[in-house]
């Protein structure tokens, strides 16, 4: 499985990138391993407000139905609509392919992990 550098992670498999006050949620290249082909992403409106440990899309696959989740409270600012079109761009990029930007007060990364504590963490649950 692939982990990128210089992001944070979720032990839900979501990957966070953090620009100031604006972050990048997907999901991770395990998560989208273990569901399969994607076949629908059904995608938060912009505008909506969202607290931590709210799902930020619906995902499903040819395996399995599951949630995307925030690790953060926040405002969505922009949604990816190319998943829309084309929603197995998760599975192509799944680090390309972010789903949602939000707008956060703040971002504690204290309870995320990082590349390698990620990397880890995959370990121990094979």
């Amino acid at each position: 499985m692939k982990v990128e550098k210089g992001l944070f992670y979720t032990k839900d498999h979501e990957w966070v990138k953090i620009e100031g006050n604006e972050v990048q949620v997907g999901l991770s290249d395990y998560a989208q391993d273990h569901l399969g082909d994607i076949v629908y992403v059904e995608l938060p409106d912009v505008d909506d407000e969202l607290e931590a440990g709210d799902a930020i899309a619906s995902i499903e696959s040819v395996k399995a139905a599951s949630d995307a989740f925030t690790p953060f409270a926040g405002k969505v600012v922009a949604v990816n609509e190319d998943l829309d079109d084309d929603p197995a761009l998760i599975n192509s990029d799944p680090y390309g392919a972010w789903i949602v930007k939000l707008e956060v007060e703040a971002a504690p990364t204290e309870d995320m992990l990082s590349a390698e504590d990620y990397e880890k963490f995959l370990s121990e649950e094979a």
